[in-house]
């Protein structure tokens, strides 16, 4: 019984470890994707990044429980939906997939910026 315990308390540490490890992965991810001006095969030379330095004024739309996005563009009932209008207004780029990994990545870092 005590082999048990022992077998999925292991189990459940390597879990939590890993659901982390995948997560800091996905923040680092989404920050190179902030930062790069080709993403979204942005054509205006600017990344998210130039308007955002830093994550700058992002800190508040990771927060949980939000209903809603306010940008140039309008209000957004899903911050994928927010980051497309960025991408496609000031970046002049491509909407991407809000189902993607990219935009999951993207979204895992903005998240990040309320920690902080």
């Amino acid at each position: 019984m005590r082999m048990l315990a022992t077998g999925l308390l292991s189990m459940a540490v390597m879990g939590l470890l890993c659901s982390s490890v995948g997560a800091a992965g996905m923040v680092e991810k989404g920050k190179a994707l902030f930062n790069d001006p080709k993403f979204a095969e942005g054509t205006s030379g600017k990344s998210c990044n130039s308007c955002h330095p830093d994550g700058k004024g992002l800190e508040k739309a990771g927060l949980r429980g939000r209903k809603e996005w306010k940008n140039p563009g309008g209000t957004w009932l899903s911050l994928q939906d927010a980051n497309n209008v960025c991408i496609i207004l000031a970046n002049k780029g491509k909407a991407i997939d809000p189902k993607s990994a990219e935009m999951k990545d993207l979204v895992a870092y903005i998240k990040s910026l309320a920690k902080k």
